[in-house]
């Protein structure tokens, strides 16, 4: 969830972000849009749901930037948005996916202007960044159900 669309309106937010994304009006308030694959996320602005579509996903080549999480900050929340680093700008905020999609909703109605829901990054996806040895980005691991500590180990090789 963002705070605001820096400086945009949110009819020229919708034209600017649709550079890079379809972007399709699917539902009003209380029924929120769910992505249902890769490349897809939800977005709520103005009382709607929107479904965007990224226009050209990345390759794949690297385990990190072909990451839904990654698309949407490389795309729309640091070029459009402003939001150089989710860690540490107070404009953004985030919901975990237990909170469900009404949560993102009543956050727009309070406090913030825009949410997105993102389709789940997933267990493939995760292991491929980190047999890369490389990081995932800023809040891409909530995964659900939580495991409890010592049930899960991945073979680390030395």
């Amino acid at each position: 969830m963002v705070k605001d669309l820096n400086g945009y309106t949110e009819e020229a937010f919708l034209e600017r972000i649709s550079e890079d994304f379809d972007v399709a009006e699917v539902s009003l308030k209380g029924t929120p849009y769910r992505p249902e694959e890769k490349g897809t996320f939800g977005m709520f602005l103005g009382g709607k749901w929107y479904k965007l579509q990224v226009k050209d996903a990345p390759d794949g080549s690297d385990p990190v930037k072909s990451l839904d999480v990654s698309v949407l900050q490389d795309r729309l929340l640091e070029p459009v948005l402003g939001i150089h680093n989710p860690k540490t700008d107070t404009r953004i905020d985030f919901i975990g996916g237990i909170r469900g999609l009404g949560e993102l909703e009543r956050r727009v109605s309070l406090d913030m202007t825009v949410a997105f829901s993102m389709f789940p990054t997933s267990m493939e996806e995760l292991f491929r960044v980190a047999d890369a040895g490389l990081l995932m980005p800023p809040k891409s691991t909530w995964f659900e159900p939580k495991l409890l500590s010592g049930i899960f180990i991945h073979e680390i090789e030395r």
